[in-house]
């Protein structure tokens, strides 16, 4: 056996490939000292793995901070050039890694965790005592750990939008929303959880996503959770007894596709919109409370995405425009017919 320096960590052996891997259990303080990173002067073609964008690890510390009893990272997967040796009692796959203290062990797939892990570390020394798993190969050349950093992140699909906020539980406002979507009943049975796009098949009119950033525009400005409440549930539902195509698609009066191709007010860029409106009305106006009746002027809307006026303001070679720009202006559109609607009431 060498006489080379090494560590010890308990371990799991399998195969893939035809290859021995190891699954290990690795201490948080351990990991900080272990992995190098390739130097980023580097040509990419030189490199196993991306440039780390450091952006990113603020708020990834802050959520093993804030969470320490329920945080949960998924494993590291490393490859290791230097010494290297699995042992075990009768063969078992179960067993000890023996790793070479001069062994070049280089993070594969999640140098972010493991940055943030270090971050981590240096407000809150205790996690020390905690433990991450790590997958392990032996490293056998750069194109093979440049392989295995491709494949990895071949299939990799995030979790969507609307998803996140429909399992978050962390998340104080979508643990509110979701109940209050509960008490809405244009929303009851037509909003799409899974996805932040809906398909042409999809029977749901409204995206959870799209909902929750409405929302979270509405009541920017306030601060008792009951009153946000209270006014998510009345915002919106004095929204859906104004807006006719909404009703009619509710009632499969219009098809839902129908709906998504021919009305403006089908679109994610609606609810955007009213939530910006919502606030304003609140901020400027006080109404809360009486979102019915003021919110009438919805009504005098023609909300075909055929209306002229809407030409250059949110849509734009017949299509659907979200950019920034075009939600300020629709945003800007909807407060112009609200005053001239409360201006032509006050006036009779």
């Amino acid at each position: 056996m060498t006489k080379e320096k090494y560590f010890e960590l308990p371990a799991v052996k399998g195969i893939q490939a035809g290859r021995p891997y190891y699954s290990v259990m690795c201490p948080l303080d351990i990991v900080t000292k272990l992995f190098c990173y390739v130097d980023n002067t580097l040509p990419i073609n030189m490199r196993a793995q991306r440039v780390l964008n450091k952006q990113r690890i603020p708020e990834m510390k802050n959520y093993i901070l804030n969470n320490r009893k329920s945080y949960v990272f998924s494993s590291l997967t490393a490859t290791i050039d230097g010494y290297l040796e699995f042992t075990s009692k009768n063969n078992s796959s179960v067993g000890y890694l023996k790793i070479g203290m001069n062994s070049r062990i280089l993070i594969n797939d999640g140098q972010h965790r493991r940055a943030a892990i270090e971050e981590a570390l240096k407000e809150a020394s205790d996690l020390k005592y905690e433990d991450i798993s790590i997958v392990i190969y032996d490293d056998i050349g750069l194109k093979r750990s440049q392989q295995i950093f491709s494949d990895l992140n071949r299939y990799a699909v995030r979790s969507t939008r609307s998803l996140n906020i429909l399992f978050d539980n962390r998340d104080e406002f979508a643990i509110l929303l979701r109940k209050c979507i509960d008490e809405i009943p244009i929303f009851n049975g037509s909003v799409e959880t899974e996805k932040s796009t809906i398909s042409n098949r999809s029977k749901a009119l409204f995206t959870l996503s799209g909902i929750y950033n409405a929302s979270k525009d509405l009541t920017l400005s306030l601060d008792n959770e009951e009153e946000i409440r209270n006014t998510i549930v009345s915002f919106w539902i004095g929204i859906s007894e104004n807006l006719i195509p909404w009703q009619s698609a509710k009632n499969h009066e219009i098809p839902p596709d129908i709906f998504r191709k021919s009305y403006v007010c089908a679109h994610t860029i609606m609810l955007k919109a009213l939530g910006a409106v919502g606030h304003y009305i609140i901020t400027n106006e006080k109404a809360i409370g009486t979102w019915e009746r003021r919110l009438e002027f919805l009504k005098s809307i023609n909300w075909s995405k055929s209306n002229e006026e809407f030409a250059g303001v949110i849509v734009v070679n017949n299509k659907i425009a979200a950019s920034r720009n075009n939600l300020s202006a629709f945003v800007s559109y909807l407060e112009d017919r609200d005053r001239l609607y409360i201006h032509r009431k006050a006036n009779k």
